[in-house]
């Protein structure tokens, strides 16, 4: 009897491996609960990693901000007002109002010292123009006491609830900033506190205050000049497009950096959290293939005399290879669809923000807020399959060959 590896109709095959997968269920049921659970780690840890990462990401390319800055050329080594440059015009300010450009604003950015009546600290001098800062940074949204600026020259200052508690000051008190100017001299005035802000990163709350670009460039004495030119692009992970058009309109006597010459921190994080999704997944199915293999040779053990009675009949062992391989793939296609539905459930609820403040604090050395947003994508679901369904295949190869070795007659009569 000539029978070839594939004569058995493909639905018989799968109705004789679909019961033999069910013959002994206790352990079928096991299997699966561990495939099932496997498969939801890879996939809600996955999701858990990527919103932290996301977060860390979204957080540090808006602590720069922006996606793509112009600065001075020695204003990173020395962010002094020295190292101001011109308000854009010609070609750039054009290149920046095109509407490829999603929004931008100019910014000054100076050391300075804030005074209160009780306590005084090093800050970082932020003048905005209160409505494209707020697009770029959403500042305003993040004030929970008073107001945000009102114009390029309002008089009052924005600061952090953070830096409030340590100068034991409060909302409408005034405080007295100092910086230097152009010429070295020291450049200070009194400011009322209009506006209290509470930052997704505590840290901020203590460094970042802000005041009206026209007034500090009038308290500086600098003009129409500003420290910096931030522009952000509707995603940060694809800026190339804008940054070539802005970089051909900047002047050679600028400097043009995009978020990940910045902080290449950052641009690590991104380039490597890919490969970490793989060797994660790999690593929770290698510890899974070791009872999926075992399932499946305790299954071949079992059913030795049938195997050799089969064989004695004609079935050839490529078509034993065949039967184990399939009743692999079944076992692993029921525990993806359960894992996967797990996964759905218990990560998509979790979206709109998982509330981790009770470690916040040591979030906050690696850049991560306090409220963790899972970010289930569906890449990662697919690799996450593909690589159970490969792997898993692969896993069963050895079961699948012990079988097709069998001696029929040994086989028939085993205990």
């Amino acid at each position: 009897m000539n029978t070839g590896v594939f004569n058995i109709p493909f639905k018989a095959m799968l109705t004789l491996s679909w019961r033999n997968l069910w013959r002994n269920y206790r352990r079928t049921l096991i299997m699966l609960a561990a495939i099932s659970m496997a498969v939801w780690a890879m996939i809600f840890m996955t999701a858990i990693m990527r919103g932290m990462v996301d977060d860390m990401l979204h957080q540090g390319v808006a602590n720069l901000p922006g996606h793509i800055q112009i600065h001075h050329p020695g204003f990173r080594d020395d962010p002094s007002v020295v190292n101001s440059i011109d308000a854009p015009g010609g070609e750039l300010l054009a290149a920046l109002n095109d509407s490829q450009t999603k929004s931008w604003t100019s910014r000054i950015k100076v050391p300075a010292v804030i005074s209160s009546e009780r306590d005084t600290r090093g800050i970082s001098l932020l003048g905005v123009e209160p409505e494209s800062e707020n697009r770029i940074t959403g500042i305003a949204e993040q004030v929970v006491e008073g107001r945000f600026l009102e114009g390029d020259d309002d008089r009052g200052v924005v600061i952090g609830l953070k830096l409030a508690e340590r100068l034991e000051t409060r909302l409408g008190k005034r405080v007295v900033i100092m910086s230097q100017d152009p010429d070295n001299n020291i450049a200070d005035r009194g400011f009322r506190i209009v506006g209290l802000y509470k930052a997704r990163l505590e840290a901020l709350e203590e460094v970042n205050v802000y005041a009206a670009r026209g007034t500090l460039q009038k308290l500086l004495k600098i003009g129409d000049q500003v420290s910096e030119i931030a522009i952000i692009d509707k995603d940060f992970r694809d800026i190339e497009s804008l940054y070539a058009k802005i970089k051909a309109a900047t002047p050679d006597n600028l400097e043009i950096r995009a978020w990940y010459e910045l902080d290449s921190y950052l641009s690590s994080m991104l380039n490597v959290m890919d490969g970490f999704v793989l060797i994660w997944i790999i690593i929770i199915f290698l510890a899974l293939s070791f009872g999926l293999v075992n399932t499946l040779m305790m299954a071949v053990f079992e059913r030795r005399r049938e195997i050799g009675l089969i064989q004695a009949l004609g079935m050839r062992p490529g078509m034993i290879v065949y039967q184990i391989l399939l009743e692999s793939l079944l076992l692993l296609l029921i525990g993806l669809s359960i894992g996967n539905a797990l996964a759905l459930a218990t990560v998509l609820p979790l979206e709109s923000g998982l509330d981790i403040s009770s470690v916040a604090e040591g979030l906050a050395m690696i850049g991560a807020g306090s409220v963790l947003y899972p970010n289930l994508r569906l890449d990662d679901m697919i690799l996450a399959n593909v690589v159970v369904i490969m792997l898993g295949t692969l896993t069963s190869i050895l079961p699948a060959w012990h079988a097709a070795r069998l001696d029929p007659v040994q086989a028939i009569n085993s205990t």
